[in-house]
């Protein structure tokens, strides 16, 4: 069994960013990894930050709206 530690957990915030934690690789669509020197990121929920797919807080200025859990009713899209 794989010690929780060593797992990614990835929480979405009320409003706000996707909180990325944990041992993770981030890469673009072409498979090019993009360079993250931290074991905790917020990733862009709202489309609007200067700094994608990184947030700088511009949800707030937005004021974009979103729940911390899964909306109902939706299947998640496959991509």
């Amino acid at each position: 069994m794989a010690d929780p530690h060593d797992q990614v957990t990835i929480t979405p915030y009320r409003d706000g960013p996707l909180l990325v934690r944990g041992p993770f690789r981030l890469q673009d669509m072409q498979g090019r990894v993009i360079d993250v020197e931290r074991e905790t990121v917020a990733l862009c929920r709202c489309g609007r930050s200067r700094v994608r797919p990184f947030c700088d807080g511009s949800h707030k200025l937005t004021r974009f709206r979103a729940p911390s859990a899964a909306e109902r009713g939706r299947e998640p899209d496959s991509g």
